[in-house]
């Protein structure tokens, strides 16, 4: 089988707003834009894309998919992504040791705590 996954499509009241807050999360260049969607892309290419695609109808229950971002230092990164206007959330977590946010338009997503050494080491 030869497939890849090409894009994680996010429903947008705002596309250009919402594309314009991940890409400053994450770094990424904005690569097609028109009235309706708008991609963005890791500059490496080699991760799927993230398309935000306009939709009428706001959020209103907690995201059936999110994303789990992985930081060098977690409470560096929680604060800059709340700069950028995200907000956290309580989902229930509880204590544990990611960060749950939400980003301007209310998808929830994930910051979790830094790799020990040890563990960087297993995963190369």
């Amino acid at each position: 089988m030869t497939l890849r996954i090409q894009s994680v499509t996010v429903d947008a009241h705002d596309p250009a707003a919402l594309a314009a807050f991940w890409g400053d999360v994450l770094g990424w260049k904005r690569t097609y834009e028109d009235d309706v969607e708008v991609v963005i892309e890791d500059p490496a290419g080699d991760r799927p894309d993230l398309l935000f695609i306009r939709v009428p109808d706001g959020k209103t229950v907690k995201n059936r998919l999110h994303l789990d971002l992985r930081p060098d230092d977690r409470d560096a990164e929680v604060a800059r992504i709340e700069a950028l206007g995200a907000t956290r959330v309580d989902i229930g977590q509880g204590d544990v040791t990611w960060v749950v946010l939400a980003d301007p338009e209310g998808n929830e997503f994930c910051v979790l705590r830094a790799l020990t050494a040890e563990e960087l080491l297993e995963e190369s």
